[in-house]
């Protein structure tokens, strides 16, 4: 909700100990630490409906409250180019996302986005992306990085948005990824269960933090290959939650980082690989007109299906 060129935002602690001014960076991920701090001092922030400082630790269960001011919104330019869509009804699209895409408008990226192709192609779509409070968030249902192709999820209208939302954070939407990842995988399947947070050494990036949030995934090998330079596993990797950056950090964690991952993934690659070798394979969610189970795929693109080729089997 929103007052007077405000925007509320609400958190609610599920693990003590940190500092409100890092919890909330790590939480909100699109503010920094400065402005954070500034936001604090000006009393913008509260913890349980108090004033405190920007050191204040934090205990569970203790209720954050944040008066955001709202940025201001550019207005949208459509985008008149090809985009393939492989599902579609009354409330949701799944689009083909293409990796080097950004999905929404950001520092940098204004006006060629997927929310720029979106308008151009549904531009009913235009109200619910120009929306002050989303930032032209509104709309899009999950996130996928720059660089990572696949399936993604996209509301028609506002209530669409909110339920398909709410799919999400109650694990009702099953999301599969295509990795492939260094070195030979021991076991045929396995988890990682493990909380992801900012990197406290660099804060643009994420780790596995003690005072991190929850995150849970699940792997299948599908092949072993090789080379004459290493070994390699293709997984079919399974998304419990949705932290930034999940797949990347689970395995470099466990020492197995993706192909072609330029920040998690090895210093001196030994693989030529264009991009990260991550794509959003599969999506399955409950259509909300008829509670229907619906499943959409997308096969590996041209140009990493190409690395796959190069490689041997066994």
């Amino acid at each position: 909700m929103s007052s007077d060129g405000m925007h509320i935002e609400q958190l609610v602690v599920a693990q003590g100990g940190e500092r409100l001014d890092l919890y909330l960076t790590a939480q909100l991920g699109d503010v920094t630490r400065s402005q954070i701090t500034k936001w604090i001092a000006a009393g913008l922030v509260t913890v349980n409906d108090k004033a405190v400082k920007a050191g204040y630790r934090l205990s569970v269960g203790d209720t954050i409250q944040i008066l955001r001011p709202l940025a201001p919104i550019a207005q949208l330019e459509p985008l008149p180019i090809p985009l393939e869509v492989l599902y579609q009804d009354a409330d949701c699209l799944i689009v083909n996302k293409p990796a080097g895409l950004v999905v929404h408008p950001a520092a940098g990226h204004h006006q060629d986005t997927l929310v720029n192709i979106l308008i151009a192609r549904y531009p009913e779509l235009i109200p619910l992306f120009e929306s002050a409070e989303g930032g032209h968030r509104r709309g899009i249902v999950h996130r996928l990085d720059r660089d990572t192709s696949g399936l993604l999820m996209v509301a028609r209208h506002e209530d669409a948005w909110r339920a398909l939302q709410a799919q999400f954070k109650a694990r009702q939407v099953s999301k599969t990824y295509l990795a492939l990842l260094y070195g030979r995988m021991k076991e045929a399947t396995g988890q990682v269960d493990a909380p992801l947070g900012r990197d406290p050494r660099n804060r643009k990036r994420m780790a596995v933090v003690a005072e991190g949030r929850r995150a849970l995934t699940e792997y299948r090998v599908r092949e072993f290959l090789y080379d004459a330079r290493g070994e390699y596993t293709l997984v079919e990797v399974h998304l419990y939650t949705g932290r930034t950056h999940q797949i990347r950090v689970h395995m470099a964690y466990i020492n197995h980082p993706v192909v072609g991952d330029s920040v998690y993934g090895r210093r001196k690659p030994s693989l030529a690989c264009p991009r990260q070798f991550l794509h959003a394979h599969r999506l399955g969610f409950r259509r909300l007109s008829d509670g229907q189970w619906i499943e959409v795929e997308s096969p590996l693109p041209d140009d990493l299906q190409k690395v796959l080729d190069g490689l041997k089997t066994g």
